[in-house]
């Protein structure tokens, strides 16, 4: 008798802004929704949490204020675990102790140690971890990884990475409000939402691990806001030094004008002792004129098809990690190789939370300078 799985059970806890800028395409519109059965839904929030069940078509005792009830009362697979970064290893750790994969947006978490607790309870457990760092599927990473690590350039010695997302993103004060939660740039930093994002990507393409961090912010922007101010960085720059000597710099922040080109800005380049390598990440596509102005249209990242399908590397990313659970539950030949990966610490974002644990520590041990500049101090990875 055949009993291969073709979908998977998924629990959802976290219905919030990554969910749905993200995630909901993911789920409903994709071409791996047929693949998922959205069993039911965990958000503390009763306006997120019942939206999500809406869409999904979940009855009312499928919708859970407390992710605990969810996994004791519903028969899962897996958990997809969309809470803000600090508490990922929570939730993580209830779900393999219910014997379950879990996948999560990246980071994997944002202390070392929790990192390291998740780790060992995967191994326990004996499930998948899975953590979905999207920018490791855009075709010109890929391709980047691919060139360098054949050779091509010579030895790595230096790069510039740059992330800078427009105001509204981290502004209380913009209506529409971008993020669920008013507080969201108080308790976060350029470092924990971005520069986890482009220090992975760097990571991923030179397979070097970081040595020390030193990171330099800048509040200059955010705290002047009205009538609600932020107190927190406006730009950060966080240097890495690799085991190799290798520096990188990678640049982030949300206090770019609106009249920004595009939500996000961002770029690359890396200096070898054999050649150089422009990443062009600034032209992902298309731009538009409309009522609105003009903007760029990023199809690599979400790509909204004329059928009513949504695909790009923001789907296909955790598309592809769901059918590593997929191939695990269902044994098989290839899938014990899948999770021999998935605990490799490059694969699993180990070292993006060593970045930005680092990076976090070298900010809040710095010397504030007058004029909102902060000079961190220099931290050793471990």
């Amino acid at each position: 008798m055949n009993t291969t799985n073709t979908r998977l059970k998924l629990g959802v806890i976290g219905a919030g802004s990554v969910v749905r800028e993200i995630y909901q395409h993911f789920y409903f519109r994709s071409e791996y929704s047929p693949m998922l059965e959205i069993c039911a839904v965990a958000n503390r929030g009763a306006e997120a949490r019942n939206w999500f069940g809406g869409l999904a078509g979940l009855p009312r005792e499928r919708r859970f204020s407390n992710y605990q009830q969810m996994l004791e009362r519903v028969e899962l697979d897996a958990v997809q675990i969309n809470t803000p970064d600090h508490l990922h290893c929570e939730a993580t750790l209830a779900a393999f102790k219910k014997g379950l994969d879990v996948l999560l947006p990246k980071p994997l978490a944002t202390s070392v140690r929790e990192a390291e607790k998740m780790i060992a309870a995967a191994k326990k457990a004996g499930r998948l971890l899975l953590v979905d760092f999207h920018k490791r599927e855009d075709p010109r990473i890929k391709e980047a990884a691919a060139r360098f690590q054949s050779g091509r350039y010579g030895t790595f010695q230096t790069a510039v990475f740059y992330m800078l997302d427009k105001l509204s993103v981290a502004d209380p004060n913009h209506r529409p409000r971008f993020f669920a939660s008013p507080n969201f740039a108080a308790k976060n930093s350029p470092v924990s939402f971005l520069t986890v994002h482009m220090a992975d990507a760097l990571m991923h393409i030179v397979k070097l691990k970081p040595a020390s961090v030193r990171a330099t912010g800048y509040s200059q922007k955010l705290p002047s806001l009205k009538p609600v101010s932020v107190k927190g960085y406006d730009l950060v720059d966080t240097e890495i030094m690799f085991e190799t000597g290798a520096i990188g710099h990678i640049i982030t922040g949300w206090a770019l004008p609106n009249t920004a080109w595009s939500t996000t800005v961002q770029s690359g380049r890396l200096i070898c002792s054999g050649g150089m390598l422009d990443l062009a990440l600034d032209a992902p596509g298309m731009h538009e004129i409309h009522h609105d102005g003009s903007t760029q249209v990023n199809p690599l990242f979400r790509n909204f098809e004329a059928n009513g399908q949504v695909s790009g590397y923001g789907i296909s990313s955790p598309g592809r990690l769901l059918q590593q659970m997929l191939a695990w539950r269902n044994a098989a030949s290839s899938s014990r190789k899948m999770k021999a990966a998935a605990l490799d610490p490059m694969v699993n974002g180990y070292y993006a939370t060593v970045v930005l644990e680092a990076a976090e520590q070298s900010l809040s041990k710095g010397r504030k300078m007058r004029g909102g500049t902060t000079l961190g101090v220099l931290v050793a990875t471990p």
